[in-house]
C-alpha cells in the first residue's frame, strides 16, 4: 500500500518554550510554597505530594517535544508506529513529545555510480559509469514504501544503466541510427526516464542523469581502436576521392570554354588519371618532362 506525504501539525518552538519556562516557574512556586506549608505544620499531604510530582513528570517530558529544522530538510512525525505527516517549514519547532521525528534532507544530491563492465548491443564488452542528480520528493514514500531509499537509488540506477547500455552500440557502425558514443543528448533522456520509472516507489525524482565514462573494455580496446581508425581512414579517403573529381571535372570545364587545349578521349583519359593521381596521392607528384607526345617517346 502507498503511502502519501501530507503536512504535520507542530508549533513554534519559541511559543512553547515560553509557555514551558512560565508553567516550570509556576510549578517552583507551587512546591515552594507547600513545602513551607508542610513545615510550618509539620505535615504532608500525599495528595499534593501526588499531584505535584505528576506536574513535574508533565513538564519534563513536554521538554522532549522540542526539534529544530533546517531548510529543504523535512521532519517525518510517526505516532506509535501511524504516519502523522511531514514538517517541511524551517525552524524551531514543538510536537507532540511522543512523536518520532525522521528527518528526511530534500536538498538535490549526486550519484557518482562506479564503473560497470557490461555489453552493449553487439555483445561488446564495455566500461560505462553515470552521474545521477535527485532529490526526495515525498518524504512519506521515501520512509515507509522501500527500505533504505539512498540505497535502493543507488541499486535501481545501477539497474537502469546495465538495460541501457545493452540497448544501444557503443558506436554507430552501418544501418545504426543511435549509439553511446554518438547520441549523448538521446542516452541520457533514456537513461533519466529509465531511472526515474525504477525509483518513483521511492518518492525520488530524478533532475538530470549523464554518462560519466564510456570506453571499451580493456580486452578488446586494442582491436575496436584499429576499426575505429581504419573507418576514419576509409572516410577521409571518400571524402578526398570526391573532392579529387570535382577538382578534375572543374579543370576540364575550364580548359574546354576557354580553348586553352583541345583533347581526343585519350588525352583527356590520361588526363584525369594524372590528376587523381596527383590529388589522391599520400606524397608529393614528382613531375616528369616529356620531350615528345603523347604517341611518341
Amino acid at each position: 500500500m502507498e503511502t502519501r506525504e501530507f503536512r504535520g501539525r507542530s508549533v513554534s518552538g519559541w511559543l512553547m518554550l515560553a509557555v514551558l519556562i512560565a508553567g516550570g516557574l509556576g510549578l517552583g512556586a507551587w512546591g515552594y510554597t507547600w513545602i513551607k506549608g508542610a513545615a510550618q505544620t509539620q505535615t504532608a499531604s500525599a495528595i499534593n505530594v501526588a499531584a505535584w510530582s505528576l506536574a513535574e513528570l508533565i513538564w519534563a517530558v513536554l521538554l522532549l517535544g522540542f526539534f529544530t529544522l533546517q531548510p529543504n530538510v523535512g521532519a517525518v512525525l510517526i505516532l506509535f508506529g501511524r504516519y502523522m505527516g511531514t514538517v517541511h517549514e524551517s525552524g524551531f519547532h514543538w510536537a507532540n513529545p511522543f512523536l518520532t521525528k525522521v528527518k528526511v534532507s530534500v536538498r538535490a544530491r549526486n550519484l557518482n555510480g562506479e564503473r560497470l563492465k557490461v555489453n552493449d548491443s553487439r555483445g561488446n564488452p564495455i566500461e560505462i559509469a553515470a552521474i545521477v542528480v535527485w532529490r526526495v520528493e515525498d518524504t512519506a514514500k521515501a520512509v515507509f514504501d522501500v527500505d533504505h531509499y539512498e540505497n535502493y537509488v543507488t541499486i535501481q540506477s545501477e539497474a537502469a544503466l546495465r538495460h541501457l547500455a545493452m540497448s544501444y552500440p557503443y558506436d554507430t557502425f552501418e544501418g545504426d541510427t543511435l549509439s553511446l558514443r554518438g547520441s549523448v543528448d538521446e542516452v541520457s533522456a533514456a537513461l533519466q526516464k529509465e531511472v526515474q520509472d525504477r525509483v518513483a516507489p521511492s518518492g525520488v525524482v530524478v533532475k538530470e542523469t549523464r554518462i560519466s565514462h564510456l570506453a571499451y573494455a580493456p580486452e578488446i580496446a586494442g582491436a575496436m581502436l584499429q576499426r575505429q581508425q581504419a573507418e576514419a581512414i576509409v572516410a577521409a579517403r571518400t571524402r578526398i576521392v570526391d573532392g579529387a573529381v570535382g577538382m578534375v571535372e572543374l579543370a576540364l570545364e575550364k580548359l574546354e570554354a576557354k580553348k586553352t587545349v583541345t583533347l581526343d578521349e585519350e588525352r583527356r583519359a590520361a588526363m584525369v588519371s594524372n590528376l587523381l593521381v596527383v590529388l589522391c596521392g599520400h606524397e608529393s607528384a614528382h613531375p616528369v618532362v616529356n620531350a615528345g607526345t603523347l604517341y611518341t617517346g
